[in-house]
């Protein structure tokens, strides 16, 4: 494992702890799309249907287990806790995850390495990451008013995703027949799409300012 891949995991952990720091301490849902939140429960849940059946190491378990249990749970406070999902604001998280999750099960079956089931939920949890931030951006852009956990939390999603491309390409120049388009282009993707937050992010940061996204 090189420093981008142990970067991009260890930031990527981080976003999962602002997120729960946020709902479990301040009971608070306010500004967290609970589309977003089941598309990432869906996109782990298909991802580690291995993680009974295969072991690669410690650290890939435990890891697994964590992003898995930690998805899980936030499903559930923003649902079910008494307390956290009266703040869930219902009303402005429209969007029809539906239209994120059947296109991206229809592209595995047409795009795949090989055509085994445990290969097509794979590719279809690569696909369904790489857009599963959509409806966070929407809602974001709908409420406009940013908290400082909601935006540490997006910033951090981003970041994770940007040092595993880092990881990428490292390893394409470090290790012989590293290719994965299937994997690039839909991290490339996922990257591209928090590009606009990015960059009201360090203007708020720069001009220290509350972070606002454009109507």
């Amino acid at each position: 494992m090189n420093i981008f891949r142990l970067a991009g995991d260890m930031t990527h952990l981080a976003s999962v702890l602002v997120l729960l720091l946020k709902i479990h301490t301040i009971k608070s849902c306010a500004g967290v799309s609970l589309k977003t939140q089941e598309l990432y429960a869906l996109v782990f849940v298909t991802r580690y249907l291995d993680i009974f059946t295969d072991f690669h190491s410690l650290y890939n378990t435990t890891m697994k287990l964590v992003f898995l249990g930690s998805s899980l749970s936030i499903v559930w406070y923003m649902r079910h806790h008494k307390i956290v999902r009266r703040s869930y604001d219902k009303d402005q998280d429209t969007f029809r995850h539906v239209l994120l999750v059947v296109p991206c099960l229809v592209l595995a079956l047409v795009i795949h390495e090989k055509f085994t089931f445990m290969e097509i939920m794979w590719t279809f949890s690569i696909f369904l990451e790489a857009v599963a931030i959509l409806p966070q951006l929407v809602l974001l852009q709908r409420t406009r008013n940013i908290d400082n956990l909601t935006g540490q939390y997006i910033l951090l999603l981003g970041a994770y995703r940007s040092l595993y491309i880092l990881n990428w390409v490292y390893r394409y120049f470090t290790e012989p027949h590293f290719v994965h388009w299937i994997t690039w282009i839909s991290g490339l993707v996922q990257t591209l799409l928090y590009a606009d937050f990015f960059y009201y992010y360090f203007q708020s940061w720069k001009n220290n300012t509350k972070l606002q996204l454009p109507a």
